[in-house]
Order: C-alpha cells, then structure tokens, then sequence
C-alpha cells in the first residue's frame, strides 16, 4: 500500500514537472532593443536628397582590351596604385614565343646587312681610285642589294615593336592613381574583350570622395549651389560630414533613390548635384547610401537658379 502512494505522488510530482517544463519554454524572451536617436534637421529651411558616395574619380570600371586567361593578379582590394601600376596581366605566352622569333630575325637581318654594305663601301673606294674600275650599273646594283638589306632590317624591327606592344597590352595598369574598390576576378579566369555584365575590377581615387546627391525637381527652384550642406549615415544621426558644393550635372534623370520622407514622389525627375568632403572618423565608403540635408533658405525662388 505504502509503494502505491509513493508510485503515485512520484507519477504526480512528474507530471508537475513536464507541466513547468513546457510553461517555461514557451514563455517569451525578454528582447531589448536600442531606442532610435531622436533626428533633428540640421537646417529650419532645407532640400533633403538621397545622395550615394563616390569615388573623386568616379568608379572606374576597369577591363582588358585583349580577351584571355588571367595570368597574374598585381593588387588586392583595399591597395593604394599610382597611375601606370600593373593590376593584372593577360597570358601571353604565344606573343613571347612570337618575340624570341622576331628578336632571331633581327639579328639575321642585321648580319645580313653587313655584306653589301662591305661590298658598296669597297666599290666605292675603288671607284675613288680609278674611276673606270667599276661600271656605274654596278655600283648602282650594289646601293640597291644595301637599301633592300636595310628595308629588311626595317621591316625585322617594325614587327618586334609590334609584338612588344602587344605583349605590353595584356598588362592592364592603373589609368589613375587611386584605390583598388573591388576586385571579383581569379587566376585562370578567362576574361572577354567586351564588357563584362558586372565589373571585376573597380578603382577610384578616395583622397577626397564625392557624394551624388538627388534633388527632385520640384525642390529644383530653392536648390541653390552656394548653399550649405550636410550627409548623415543612415540610421546615425550623431555621424555626419559637412559637404562642399562642386559641381551640377544640368541634365535631368529619372529617380531611382529614396529618402523616406512623407512628401516624396516616385514619378519625378531629378537634378544630380556632386559635393564632396574628406575622409576622416566618420565611417563612409564608396557606393554607400547617405541622406543628405541642403540648406535652401525661403526668399525670391528666382535668385536661386544658377
């Protein structure tokens, strides 16, 4: 009787057990997040624009005028280049086969030039001593035998020039000095001539970077190129960078970046502005997203066009 109640307030203790068991599991976590910074516009009056950093250069999208095999990769992302530095090079082992045979035929060439130039200097010299010791048909004969001999020479070097610059053409190097951005090719990937569907290498100059800022056109009579300007990191409202104004593209394009603010439309054009500013502690990289605030004081709307 004893082992019954005990067999039966143990069962019962385990089913108490399995029932906190499963109440536990499912009760929710405690999830804490960070509180967004309350944002404050920079500007009482202002243009608000999304702007996309760039390169001071812009990204130049470097390829290969020759299609082949990559053979050598000179750099890495992140690699500081001067202009004319090698960044990768094409195989190009068939054209240094073609120059050990032009740099042969030079040199035959070159000997081979040396005969009638010995012949012509001798007829010469004999023709000096007793003009009638040579007829002057041969003498002539003997010009022609050094001038073909001199155009074959001629020709010898033409075409090792010409397989120099053609080796020298698979080294794609540096058009500018700059920073290599990306870099998605590999050793033994074969490269085509015409443009890739995404780049494999990118280079731009990150001394100074631009930012592209969109400026809808129905803010386009307040813009104003003396005006100040800010960028913020998106989501950061302590990061942010003054800008300096640089240049206008005059030539309108559809829009194709959002800010989030309430009043903006799709279905606009915009006016593309380039500011720039100097890297420094704020966190910003090329083909990164930035709202940017343009100081755009209310007064006469025809003093602010350009």
């Amino acid at each position: 009787m004893r082992r019954l109640k005990f067999l039966s307030v143990l069962a019962l203790l385990g089913v108490v057990l399995a029932i906190a068991s499963i109440v536990h599991g499912y009760r929710p976590e405690k999830i804490t997040t960070q509180p967004m910074l309350p944002f404050q516009p920079p500007y009482d009056s202002y243009i608000a624009g999304a702007g996309v950093v760039e390169a001071t250069t812009g990204n130049i999208v470097i390829g290969t005028p020759i299609s082949g095999v990559v053979m050598a990769i000179d750099v890495k992302v992140g690699d500081s280049v001067k202009a004319g530095d090698p960044l990768f090079r094409i195989d190009d082992r068939d054209l240094q086969a073609q120059r050990l045979m032009a740099e042969a035929q030079l040199q035959a060439a070159t000997v081979a030039l040396k005969k009638p130039e010995h012949n012509l200097a001798y007829a010469e010299n004999l023709k000096r001593r007793d003009s009638t010791a040579i007829s002057a048909q041969d003498l002539s004969d003997l010009r022609d035998d050094v001038s073909q001999a001199e155009a074959a020479l001629a020709q010898a070097k033409a075409q090792l020039v010409q397989l120099q610059m053609e080796i020298e053409r698979r080294i794609v190097r540096a058009p500018v000095a700059g920073e290599i951005l990306q870099l998605k090719m590999r050793l033994g990937e074969f490269l085509e001539a015409s443009a890739a569907s995404q780049p494999l290498l990118i280079l731009g100059g990150v001394k100074r970077m631009n930012v592209r800022v969109d400026v809808d056109e129905y803010d386009v009579a307040r813009f104003h190129p003396g005006d100040e300007a800010v960028a913020f990191v998106r989501g950061h409202p302590e990061l942010k960078v003054p800008l300096r104004y640089e240049y206008t593209e005059p030539f309108m394009v559809p829009k194709t970046a959002l800010t989030g603010q309430s009043t903006e439309r799709t279905d606009t054009r915009v006016l593309q502005v380039l500011y720039s500013f100097k890297p420094g502690a704020v966190p910003f990289y090329t083909g990164e997203q930035v709202d940017v605030y343009i100081h755009a004081p209310i007064g006469d709307l025809s003093a602010a066009r350009p």
